[in-house]
């Protein structure tokens, strides 16, 4: 196996979104062609409530998939397909906007609040797809357990066993890696696929480097393997992300990514004009 290296560091920065939520920023507008087809990282860690209680109240989104993956809390959620109920612990929200989908996320009080939100590209052919939910509850999602390592396969495949989630789009992989002191783990990769590391917690070593700095997000070179590392003296969690690039036009509004700058004005106007909501399998639209 070609083992990837460091291709380039990513540091979050703090944040302010929705109704006034506190989180870091890793991926965003300026790292989309390095990290293509993965538009936007959100993460947030925190035990007080006033950091997040206010929310993502009700919002379109149209030409991506958003997906919440929630380690510790609790997060209430509606959309415009009628789909309505909580991510909790180690649960994930796989959420296929397509043609435009409105939905409103809304953190709980909860002694800890540890989770990050990712949004994936969709393809020019797919951007107006119909829009979907997929509730992916922890006892949904599969673990593989090996010497010293704990990885949940939440979309993909990992070791031959499939995710709680194979994307219809881009076939993305999304690990949630865990190392006790001084395990490894070697995790086999398409050779030109994107893919980075996310630290969620404790400190992780690869290419010869060790990282402590859980606002980064670490881009590889290609390669057909990637190998995590816990030092001998503490434990690692990561989430390992890998996907084949998309190498199109990206014209990103606010919520709303399209491929062209016409086609983000026409949804901008379908949202002036309330003809926004292309598909509504149970009528009407959140007021």
């Amino acid at each position: 196996m070609e083992p990837r290296k460091i291709r380039k560091i990513v540091t979050g920065h703090p944040a302010v979104d929705g109704a006034g939520v506190r989180l870091v920023r890793v991926l965003g507008s300026e790292t989309v062609r390095d990290f293509d087809p993965f538009l936007l990282l959100d993460a947030f860690d925190s035990v007080d409530p006033a950091d997040y209680v206010k929310g993502f109240p009700w919002h379109p989104h149209r030409g991506i998939e958003t997906v919440t993956y929630l380690i510790r809390g609790d997060i209430e959620h509606g959309d415009s397909l009628g789909n309505k109920g909580s991510i909790l612990d180690g649960g994930c929200q796989w959420m296929t906007a397509g043609s435009g989908i409105i939905h409103q996320e809304m953190p709980q009080a909860s002694p800890r609040m540890l989770g990050l939100q990712l949004w994936l590209n969709l393809p020019a052919k797919d951007k107006m797809t119909d829009p979907a939910y997929r509730d992916l509850t922890a006892e949904k999602i599969p673990v593989v357990n090996e010497s010293g390592s704990r990885v949940a396969v939440i979309s993909g495949a990992y070791r031959g066993t499939t995710g709680a989630m194979r994307a219809d789009y881009v076939d993305a992989t999304m690990l949630d890696v865990y190392l006790e002191p001084g395990a490894n783990v070697t995790v086999p990769l398409p050779s030109d696929d994107t893919a980075f590391v996310y630290i969620v917690d404790g400190s992780l070593s690869f290419d010869a480097k060790e990282f402590h700095d859980r606002r980064r997000a670490v881009l590889l070179t290609g390669g057909d393997s990637v190998c995590l590392t816990a030092p001998d003296s503490m434990s690692a969690r990561c989430v390992l992300f890998y996907g084949a690039p998309l190498k199109e036009g990206v014209a990103w509004g606010g919520p709303i990514v399209m491929n062209t700058q016409a086609e983000l004005d026409q949804a901008f106007r379908d949202l002036d004009a309330n003809t926004f909501i292309k598909k509504n399998s149970r009528g009407g639209s959140p007021s």
